[in-house]
């Protein structure tokens, strides 16, 4: 529950800014007419990531068992690499996301009402199809039902639509980058756990080898329907007899990408200058 919780809250945060964002400029700049046509967009992105996540969970129960792991399996990985894609790319940008849509609004603003629905749109979309693709291979990993990974994740988006609302009353403030950082980590943990899953279905719908091939077995001491055993799964999606490769996954996925994005933003360029690399100044 708490791994969809932060899920929902992290992604929750980056729309509830968005939207804090570009109803505080067009207010600001005396532009309330178009309120309207901006909040259809949302609306509309709102509307889109529930269908799809809706069409992700009733439309896998017809199929095959086989069919099932395999398609869970196939979105975790897709699920891991654009949520990794995500916070890497919201750590660069969090410092400038308030100048890049004035930027895109000012130029929805000239173009036309259709321009402000699309901007909207885009916008808050993008993080809406993310958070139902992400929040269901989580709850597909889990196996415990839908009923706490889904109230886990409406939690964190409630909370993230009550932060918004106080970031946009200026109740609120705190380091964006600071947060956005740490929350990312732990999402990347979060993310190692699910595409080591995701590579479980995948060896239990026959598409990858070595099912039966134990990296340890634990189970006689963290029972799996304990209760260190459901919290570990929940948080970490945790299991005490993983495979080789899922162990090998999540070893090869956590380590660097953890390193890589808890970097000092100027280390990669640096290292590069020392080893002879040319500079880009």
């Amino acid at each position: 529950m708490f791994a969809n919780y932060l899920i929902g809250l992290r992604e929750g945060l980056e729309a509830s800014l968005v939207v804090c964002i570009l109803i505080a400029y067009l207010v600001k700049t005396d532009h309330r007419d178009a309120l309207k046509p901006v909040w259809l967009g949302i609306g509309a992105a709102v509307c889109l990531a529930l269908a799809f996540g809706a069409a992700l969970e009733f439309g896998s129960q017809e199929m095959t068992f086989k069919a099932q792991e395999a398609l869970g399996g196939s979105l975790s990985i897709v699920a891991v690499g654009l949520v990794t894609w995500m916070v890497f790319w919201m750590r660069r940008t969090a410092r400038h996301l308030k100048a890049e849509l004035h930027g895109k609004l000012d130029a929805a603003l000239r173009t036309g009402t259709a321009a402000l629905v699309l901007t909207a749109f885009l916008a808050v979309g993008r993080e809406g199809l993310e958070t139902s693709l992400f929040v269901w291979t989580a709850v597909h990993a889990t196996g415990d039902g839908t009923v706490e990974p889904v109230a886990g994740a409406l939690l964190g988006l409630a909370t993230a639509v009550l932060l918004g609302w106080l970031f946009y009353r200026g109740a609120l403030r705190i380091n964006l980058a600071k947060f956005f950082t740490w929350t990312g980590a732990m999402l990347v943990v979060v993310a190692a756990g699910v595409l080591a899953y995701g590579f479980h279905d995948l060896q239990e719908a026959d598409f990858v080898g070595g099912l039966n091939t134990l990296a340890f077995d634990i189970s006689s001491t963290i029972a799996p329907d304990g209760w260190l055993g459901t919290l570990l799964k929940g948080v970490l999606n945790f299991q005490p007899d993983p495979t080789v490769l899922q162990v090998v996954v999540w070893c090869v996925y956590l380590v660097p990408t953890l390193a890589l994005f808890l970097a000092p933003p100027g280390l990669l360029s640096r290292r590069g200058e020392a080893l002879g690399a040319p500079s880009s100044r």
